[in-house]
């Protein structure tokens, strides 16, 4: 029965909804007990959306990306590490359960959605020049830069510092969750559509 299986044993992800309709179809919330399909879907066109949302993150864990043209902070750290990056997330969760009394799955959704960027500016040669233009980002890509973004501030804050990569992770879901400027995901998404509404 799927009303018995909890994420990790322990979060229900049945009863948690998405509140942008743009999304519904791309946060992949169906329950499972551990998030690793070990990518069988790789060879399938958009297979990341039939992926829990909690998976794609790990999975975003083990390559953020790379910062700057001079990869200040590179990727590629916890490749192949699914127990290490798993375990950061259950940590992140506790932390996050912890301090909203709140289902960590639903807290995460909302993180999303709110550092998903909903336009972005894209670059083109029309003639001989160079044109940029604002455009509406897909769905698709919205979860992804969202993702891509809140492990990239996890990794940055979590540099030379003390504090755990776990608790990085947390204050980066919170700071989203709140809708907060400290977040680099809410940071990039406005700085994105702000760019956006200057090409127009």
């Amino acid at each position: 029965m799927s009303d018995d299986i909890k994420l990790f044993d322990r979060w229900e992800t049945e009863g948690v909804k998405v509140n942008d309709l743009g999304l519904v179809d791309y946060v992949n919330l169906k329950p499972v007990l551990v998030p690793r399909s070990g990518g069988r879907h790789a060879k399938a066109q958009f297979y990341k959306s039939k992926l829990n949302i909690v998976e794609r993150l790990i999975n975003r864990l083990f390559v953020a990306g790379h910062k700057g043209r001079k990869h200040k902070f590179t990727s590629g750290q916890n490749v192949g590490k699914t127990f290490m990056a798993s375990k950061m997330v259950v940590d992140a969760f506790e932390i996050v359960e912890k301090k909203t009394n709140t289902n960590p799955v639903e807290v995460l959704v909302r993180a999303i959605e709110n550092s998903a960027p909903i336009e972005e500016v894209t670059t083109f040669r029309r003639g001989g020049m160079t044109s940029r233009e604002g455009v509406v980002t897909s769905p698709q890509r919205r979860v992804d830069l969202a993702l891509r973004h809140m492990t990239q501030g996890t990794y940055a804050s979590s540099v030379k510092s003390p504090k755990p990569a776990a608790q990085c992770l947390a204050d980066e879901i919170l700071f989203a969750f709140n809708n907060d400027m400290k977040s680099k995901a809410v940071s990039e998404r406005q700085r994105r559509e702000k760019e956006a509404q200057g090409a127009r």
